[in-house]
């Protein structure tokens, strides 16, 4: 068993009525605002981890904080409810509310995308579609939060995606664990990320990235403007622009973020399955943002360009993925 609080969990439970009073999942709905009418669980694990969870995003992972100080980038529009989800174009971004973890996909991701696969909007609808949830349990080992998000239509794809989501108790760490299964009748393109997105105060001047990769390609002509700056953060600047980077995985299936004058260091681990990570930095102001993301395919520029170079994964019909992604931090 882990600690909580410096305490053995056995020790620790003689001192409290339950151990609600150290670790536990809270369950809101959202009364106000785009988000009206949505779940929210608030995880607690008893470590100084919390963060939310939100059944109406497909599990995804919004705030999260460790010893109170927030880890995560949200944006202006703040996450909603999902009627709100524009699914054309670039509408995805009308609802991006950043959060720690978004989950894009499950057809497509980056760019808009309509050929014979049918169409599907920047990065996918995956992260816009209610779960069904299937498990909060609490013990006093382990928290669990466990659903299932299909993406299906008529005549069209039937992807279902199962989540789970654990956390041992006293840690500073959790999972997230997914299979998806292609439960149509014809084969589908299959292509997933994982939107992992920090902000201040992890990120600041002086914040340091570390992506052991077997190769690193900046996405355009900006990236290569900053390739040899790539693993710093500096301070806020009105008007930067997004440098984008390909990192294909090499043996370590690890990326770090370390923020040494405040005691922190955020670690991301990925599973075999997710070959590339990319990074997406932006230090303007407002938009002040790292995003490490995990992907199970190298090719960042959509299903289009994935279809013509060879690298758009797809699922027969019955056929299973199974994806993992770790979050540890760890506070001086």
């Amino acid at each position: 068993m882990s600690d909580i609080f410096r305490t053995p969990v056995a020790q620790a439970l003689l001192r409290v009525g339950s151990l609600d009073q150290c670790a536990r999942v809270d369950r809101f709905v959202e009364d106000d605002g785009p988000a009206r009418g949505a779940r929210r669980f608030r995880v607690m694990n008893g470590g100084g981890l919390e963060f939310d969870v939100h059944p109406d995003r497909a599990l995804d992972i919004g705030a999260a904080t460790i010893n109170g100080v927030p880890l995560a980038w949200l944006s202006s529009t703040g996450i909603t409810r999902p009627d709100a989800y524009e699914p054309s174009g670039r509408g995805w971004l009308r609802t991006f509310g950043g959060g720690l973890v978004t989950t894009c996909g499950l057809d497509n991701f980056g760019p808009p995308a309509d050929d014979e696969d049918g169409v599907s909007g920047m990065h996918g609808r995956i992260g816009a579609l209610s779960a069904r949830v299937t498990e909060v349990t609490v013990t006093s080992e382990l928290i669990t939060v466990a659903g299932e998000v299909r993406q299906s239509g008529v005549f069209q794809e039937n992807l279902l995606l199962q989540r789970r989501i654990t956390s041992r108790v006293g840690s500073t760490a959790f999972t997230i664990e997914d299979t998806v299964t292609n439960e149509g009748e014809s084969a589908s393109p299959h292509m997933v990320l994982y939107h992992v997105n920090l902000g201040w105060p992890l990120l600041d001047a002086g914040t340091v990235i570390e992506i052991p990769a077997a190769s690193v390609t900046p996405r355009d002509a900006d990236a290569v403007e900053g390739f040899d700056r790539r693993a710093e953060i500096g301070e806020p600047v009105a008007g930067t622009r997004e440098q984008v980077y390909v990192h294909t995985a090499g043996t370590e299936r690890v990326a770090q973020v370390t923020n040494a004058a405040r005691g922190l260091t955020f670690t991301l681990r990925h599973s075999e399955t997710l070959p590339a990570i990319f990074q997406w930095k932006l230090t303007a102001t407002k938009h002040y943002v790292l995003g490490l993301e995990p992907a199970n395919t190298p090719e960042i520029m959509g299903r289009a360009a994935a279809r013509a170079n060879g690298a758009l994964p797809r699922l027969e019909p019955g056929e299973s993925r199974t994806y993992s992604i770790g979050i540890e931090v760890t506070a001086a």
